[in-house]
Order: C-alpha cells, then sequence, then structure tokens
C-alpha cells in the first residue's frame, strides 16, 4: 500500500506542447524562483560548480543546479548546514537546488566490489577518506532536509544499464520503489522541499513501464527516469525514456538523469522529458574543451594560438561578448595560451558551456512555443554535421518515432 500524498512545493505550469514531436514548453515554479523548461543543470557536487563564484554561475543564467547530498552530510557535514540554515546559505546561491546521491549511485554501478546493497541500505566507502559508510533512505532524506534543497531526490537502487541479471534488475527496481515508500514517510519538510521518485527497470521496457505504474501511483511531485547513461547503446536509451514519458502524468515534471550532451538533450526533449544534468559540460571545460553549435572545439590544439574570433561568433556569454557590449571579449587564442597551465581557462571554458547548454535550452523551449520544434531539431543536426549522412543514426530513428525525419527537408 502506498503512503498517503504528500503535499507539493511546486508548480508546474505546461505553456505549450509540440504539434508533432512529445516536446513541452512549461514554467516550473520553486522555493526559490521560476525554472523555465526545458532546463538543463549544472552540476555543483560539493556546493560549487569548479571555479565559478556564484556570481559567476547566476550570470550563465543558471536558476537550477545540483548539489551531492552525501558529499555535504561529509564535509561542510550535518551539523554546520543545520546551524547556518542549509545549503542556500552556505554557498550563497540565492536560487534553486536539486541534490541526489550521484557519487553513492556511482559506487553502486562502477565499483559493485566496493559497494554491498542491502534492504537496509547501501554500504560504500566515502570518496573523502574511504572510511565504511551506510546509507539508508532515511538518512539520505535527512541529510536533504537539512540541506533545504528545492527538489530531493529519493534513494534507489541502481545497477548496469548493460547487466544481463534480469533478476537483480527486477530485485533493484522493486527495491526502489520499496524505498520510495520509506524515503516518503521520512521527509519532514514536504511543504518546502520537493521529492522526486526515479523509475528504475534497467533496459528492460517492461520492468520500466512496471515501475512507472508504481511510482506514478506515490504521487510524488516530480518524477525522473534514473539509471541512465551507463554505458547503453543510443538506441536502447531512447526506447526507455519514450516508453517512461508515454506513462507519466502531463502536468508533473519530467527528469532524465545524468544527460548532458547537446544531440542527446534536444533528441530527449522530443521524446518528452523536460529536465537534464550532467557534469560533462563543465568536466570538458576543465579538458580546455569548448561546446558550440558546430561541435566541441579542443582549444588546447595550436591550431587555435592565432585565432583571434570568439570562442563562438554569436554567443551571448560573458566570455566571448565583446566589452563595448558588457562582456570580457575573449579569444580562442588566449584560451589556447592560458588553458594548459593556468585556471582561468578552465573557468572561462566553463562559463561559455553553461552558457551554451542553457542557451540551446532556451531556443528549444522558444521553438516548442512557436510550434517549430522539428524545425529547430533539423537545423541544429544541420549546424553539428555538414552532411545529413554523418547524422548518428540512433537520433534518425528516434527522431522518427516521433514524427520527425532528419533526412527529409
Amino acid at each position: 500500500m502506498a503512503p498517503v500524498p504528500m503535499p507539493s512545493a511546486l508548480t508546474f505550469e505546461l505553456i505549450a506542447k509540440c504539434s508533432v514531436t512529445k516536446a513541452r514548453a512549461a514554467t516550473l515554479l520553486l522555493p526559490h524562483g521560476p525554472v523555465p523548461l526545458p532546463i538543463f543543470m549544472p552540476v555543483a557536487t560539493q556546493a560549487s560548480l569548479k571555479g565559478l563564484t556564484p556570481e559567476q554561475l547566476e550570470e550563465t543564467g543558471c536558476r537550477l543546479c545540483l548539489n551531492n547530498t552525501y558529499h555535504l552530510g561529509l564535509k561542510p557535514g550535518q551539523a554546520t548546514l543545520d546551524a547556518i540554515g542549509g545549503a542556500h546559505k552556505f554557498q550563497s546561491w540565492p536560487h534553486n537546488i536539486l541534490t541526489a546521491d550521484t557519487d553513492v549511485s556511482f559506487q553502486m554501478v562502477s565499483l559493485l566490489k566496493l559497494a554491498k546493497i542491502t534492504e537496509e541500505g547501501v554500504r560504500f566507502f566515502s570518496p573523502h577518506d574511504g572510511t565504511p559508510m551506510l546509507l539508508t533512505p532515511e538518512h539520505s532524506i535527512s541529510l536533504q532536509n537539512s540541506i533545504g534543497s528545492d527538489i530531493i531526490m529519493q534513494l534507489d537502487d541502481v545497477i548496469v544499464t548493460t547487466s544481463p541479471d534480469l533478476a537483480r534488475m527486477t530485485e533493484a527496481m522493486e527495491r526502489s520503489v520499496r524505498w520510495l515508500d520509506r524515503c516518503i514517510v521520512a521527509h519532514k519538510y514536504p511543504e518546502r522541499q520537493n521529492l522526486f521518485c526515479i523509475i528504475q527497470g534497467g533496459l528492460d521496457l517492461d520492468l520500466r513501464r512496471q515501475c512507472t505504474k508504481e511510482m506514478v501511483a506515490r504521487n510524488t511531485p516530480g518524477i525522473a527516469i534514473g539509471g541512465l547513461s551507463g554505458g547503453e547503446a543510443k538506441e536502447a536509451y531512447c526506447r526507455v525514456v519514450d516508453t517512461c514519458t508515454g506513462l507519466l502524468p502531463e502536468k508533473k515534471p519530467r527528469y532524465v538523469m545524468g544527460v548532458g550532451y547537446p544531440e542527446d538533450l534536444v533528441v530527449s526533449i522530443a521524446l518528452g522529458a523536460d529536465m537534464f544534468d550532467c557534469v560533462w559540460p563543465t568536466r570538458t571545460a576543465r579538458f580546455g574543451n569548448a561546446v558550440t553549435s558546430t561541435g566541441t572545439l579542443n582549444l588546447r590544439h595550436a591550431s587555435f594560438s592565432q585565432d583571434f574570433s570568439p570562442v563562438e561568433d554569436g554567443c551571448g556569454c560573458i566570455c566571448c561578448r565583446p566589452k563595448e557590449e558588457g562582456g570580457l571579449g575573449i579569444t580562442r587564442a588566449y584560451i589556447y595560451h592560458v588553458a594548459a597551465k593556468e585556471t582561468a581557462g578552465a573557468h572561462l571554458l566553463t562559463m561559455h558551456n553553461v552558457h551554451y547548454l542553457l542557451n540551446l535550452m532556451k531556443g528549444a523551449r522558444k521553438a516548442i512555443m512557436e510550434d517549430r520544434y522539428p524545425t529547430f531539431l533539423k537545423e541544429f543536426f544541420g549546424k553539428l554535421y555538414d552532411d545529413r549522412r554523418e547524422f548518428p543514426e540512433w537520433a534518425v530513428t528516434a527522431l522518427r518515432g516521433v514524427g520527425v525525419d532528419l533526412l527529409v527537408d
């Protein structure tokens, strides 16, 4: 028997739907302000987007970022978070925060010899000092209550998506439902924090359907599709997302966890998803890579040493904007100069990459509201690839399934 549905601390306003695909535009009103959907959420694991001040993150247009539950539980620790009144005050961030146990999930999936999952919870090793830890659904929720994040995620049982073990996959899916029930009971502040459930079931569509039915019955304020982006084929990923969104309530936000490549984002939006997160745009910035509408540029390459154009022409980020327009006027040559040995290069590219993905979502939202999302998709892939024959087959197939043929004008 599912617990009594909890109060909701969010308002979901569906503004527009694509007449061809399953894409939606909406506004998510959270305790720390409105968030336009679809949205990409940067990952600020330890209450900081690496190298950026809160003001610089705000400058990118970010209004909802991620913190890691268990990292903050270890340092600064729950007592400190309680003393200061939560992570918003601790990191001087006036906008919304989502928290999740992403590093615990990584150990569950990638380091199975180091993590033991039982009905009680997950026993694993601290990412700080290697000491043994136990994370239960109750403790996860308690930490997130202290953090004060606007969206909190249930603790779920995650396995590698490519696992052939149907019995273990079924066990993980069913345990995730039971753990959600424990999370709901443990949640102290449903009137100001939104608990999202997480749909599991690997790549087995029947398990995904079963889990979706169970999770929807719990009536949480929002719903996530988890356990993906773990090395599975993109075709299989798309089938799972398409299957789950087809069974979800229309007037609740849909969050696909761990997704951040531009192609993945625009296709997933067409499949009916609203929210995404990934460390990729910030991590790749630290390797000197700029995300642009024509692909990823490795600005550490010597070919950019005398390229005095902006990282991307027409980009509105503070890095690319000329000084006369209030920007920094940074050139590719300067990034090449500092990227290898100076942290400034990584900081500048982080601002650019986050802005790029947020702006991509802004463009997708505008296209949905103007009911021209199929055209938006064709323009996006046309810029990214020189020849239609280079379009990824998985994207072509997935989009055909929702009425868009990328290979036809």
